[in-house]
């Protein structure tokens, strides 16, 4: 009777990362809280790996004035469906998770059960090892949403891409590169240009805090598209490597400063320059267009940077690193080792 007893407890909770207060690593705490269980709209997920993004940082560290403590972190996952009221998706079925207010609305991936709203979870067909799908899902989306939705790259025929060394850098450049554009890459450390040659960039500017200078040696008028992934902190310099009509789109805060200072819209942007930013969902890329992209990536078609890997328990590691920005590459985390 106890033995039975106590399997049905562990049946209905499971282990999860909880934070009551922002601060560091160490305010994400294994904890035992009940298991989630389904409900209409909704798909209930064993969790199998998921990436760590920079939004999860900010949040952590307080930055997300709307999420609520405590929380479970976490805006993606991949693993399989255990059970999905109303819905076509079956148990067992290989599946993703990501954003649509996932692990800032309601708790998200840093636990081994995953409940999310039917419209943010995509099958999945690939043989890819878990940890490798898991670096994939919302780094491929806010790539797609970026490159297409705010840049429109179907029109262009050059980008720059600035924080290139990131997880989210070698991947717009893989995605850039397939879709035929010329690309410039930044990085702060001149080692690692032979690196951003290798992943496809053909001409590689050192990042010194201003790269509008170089940007226009290499195209006098400016870049066509300029994706801007360290932030707000070079954002302005950015704005001067465009030509006029060409697009800059700020998606990452590498730079960690979410505003700019006394920003002054007509002494900021050039003539004719467009400012964007991204910030979209999973709404932003289909199920097909992210099957492709696995697809692409299960057949060494487009080429993906990965970081370290972690096992669960080491989840605090894994946020330190990240902490210290020297992952060099998308960190994912293991819930089966």
């Amino acid at each position: 009777m106890l033995l039975n007893r106590r399997k049905l407890q562990i049946m209905s909770t499971m282990r999860a990362f909880v934070i009551s207060e922002p601060g560091g690593p160490e305010k994400l705490e294994l904890k035992e809280i009940e298991r989630p269980a389904v409900k209409p709209g909704w798909i209930l997920i064993r969790n199998r790996a998921f990436g760590l993004n920079r939004s999860e940082w900010f949040t952590r560290r307080g930055d997300s004035p709307s999420v609520t403590f405590p929380r479970v972190l976490g805006i993606e996952c991949v693993g399989e469906v255990v059970s999905a009221a109303d819905d076509e998706l079956t148990a067992g079925q290989a599946v993703a998770a990501m954003m649509g207010g996932m692990g800032r609305d309601f708790n998200g991936s840093y636990a081994e059960f995953v409940l999310v709203p039917r419209d943010i979870v995509f099958p999945i067909q690939s043989k890819l090892a878990w940890p490798v799908l898991a670096a994939l899902p919302e780094m491929l989306q806010t790539v797609h949403g970026s490159l297409y939705t705010a840049l429109e790259i179907g029109s262009a025929q050059n980008i720059l891409i600035r924080g290139a060394t990131s997880s989210i850098g070698f991947a717009s450049i893989a995605v850039a590169k397939a879709a035929g554009l010329e690309i410039t890459a930044t990085t702060r450390d001149l080692v690692k240009a032979d690196e951003l040659r290798a992943a496809g960039a053909a001409h590689v500017i050192v990042d010194k805090g201003s790269v509008a200078a170089q940007a226009r040696s290499i195209y006098t008028a400016g870049f066509d598209r300029v994706l801007e992934l360290i932030g707000t902190t070079t954002l302005l310099d950015s704005l001067h490597s465009s030509r006029p009509g060409g697009i800059v789109c700020m998606t990452g805060i590498l730079g960690g400063e979410w505003v700019v200072p006394e920003f002054a819209p007509m002494d900021a942007i050039p003539t004719g320059v467009k400012l964007t930013s991204y910030s979209g969902g999973a709404s932003d890329i289909t199920p097909a267009q992210l099957q492709h992209y696995v697809s692409l990536v299960e057949a060494g078609e487009l080429k993906i940077r990965l970081g370290p890997r972690f096992v669960f328990t080491e989840l605090q590691q894994a946020h330190t690193l990240m902490d210290d920005n020297r992952a060099n590459g998308k960190i994912v985390v293991m819930l089966d080792p």
